[in-house]
């Protein structure tokens, strides 16, 4: 099989000729801007001869809308942003182009956020929480505005030749809402924008983000539908086979190795490397499963040692 072939079939559920691998991580510097960022990820595609492209948002995390929030009642005035704004015409210019460098050869999929994870990066955690308790309605009205943008976001990623969204679930941790709290307030917006992508494609990957290391009411994202699901292994506690049984509408998983500098990917040898990669495919099985991470690798894992996961099955 090629590439394309490859990834489509494990994101189908079926058996490819070996099990594909896709590892990304955070570009810094020139490399997470402009044509820096399109050099960058290509460079990295073709090195560690991976199975597939994911495109990071690098520099593009700040939802910049300009609305002045205060008070929870602010919240009312939020405004889309729309299509023009440079925040998403660059991000589809990206997109774009390095759909044209890899496209004909990997599936290419664009790094998409939720509008919680929107609404917080732009205006910051505290001031989301303080007015989310104040009055929760302003704040989901904010989200359903945000949703709009994400969603013409998405279509605008799909006629630049994207095969799909990798969409980032963030907020679910236990500390911070309770699962009834979640469902209400923000499952609304989260499947929005997923469900219509879905209309879109159907090789979406939902990723459910352990970013903080807290563990998630993994529960409030179980029924979410995509192609494939990622998340957290080794913050959630749950296995891929685990997984698999967990998330009962997708057909494909993502993920095994540990993203954090105390993992095999990045600290153990090349032997401790291939043994870990031998028991995630026994145990996982080869239908249904693309070899990854928790969630971004580090930055600086040389990319020999991600050509070696790539490679060897």
């Amino acid at each position: 099989m090629n590439k394309r072939e490859r990834v489509i079939t494990a994101l189908k559920g079926g058996e490819p000729d070996r099990v594909p691998a896709g590892f990304w991580f955070h570009f810094g510097g020139e490399a997470a801007k402009g044509q820096g960022a399109i050099d960058a990820h290509i460079d990295y595609f073709k090195k560690c001869n991976l199975d597939m492209m994911k495109i990071m948002c690098d520099s593009y995390f700040d939802y910049p809308n300009p609305l002045k929030v205060e008070k929870a009642e602010d919240w009312y005035r939020i405004e889309p942003m729309g299509p023009d704004h440079p925040f998403f015409r660059e991000q589809v210019e990206r997109t774009r182009a390095i759909v044209e460098a890899v496209g004909q050869e990997a599936l290419v999929l664009y790094t998409v956020f939720a509008p919680f994870s929107s609404i917080r990066f732009g205006y910051g955690d505290e001031l989301v929480m303080r007015t989310i308790r104040e009055d929760p309605k302003a704040v989901c009205h904010a989200l359903d505005v945000i949703a709009e943008d994400n969603k013409m976001f998405v279509k605008a990623l799909f006629e630049a030749g994207a095969d799909g969204i990798y969409y980032s679930v963030q907020g679910g941790e236990k500390n911070r809402f309770t699962v009834e709290e979640y469902r209400r307030m923000i499952t609304p917006s989260d499947r929005a924008v997923l469900d219509y992508a879905n209309t879109l494609g159907a090789l979406n990957i939902l990723h459910c983000c352990g970013w903080a290391g807290d563990r998630n009411n993994i529960e409030v994202w179980q029924d979410y539908e995509a192609a494939a699901v990622n998340w957290a292994v080794y913050v959630e506690k749950m296995g891929m086979r685990e997984g698999r049984d967990f998330f009962p509408n997708v057909k494909c998983v993502l993920g095994g190795l540990d993203n954090t500098p105390a993992g095999v990917l990045y600290k153990g040898t090349d032997d401790e490397l291939k043994a870990e990669i031998r028991r995630l495919c026994a145990k996982t099985g080869r239908s249904g499963f693309i070899l990854g991470a928790d969630c971004s690798i580090q930055s600086d894992t040389p990319y020999e040692r991600i050509r070696l996961a790539t490679e060897y099955r």
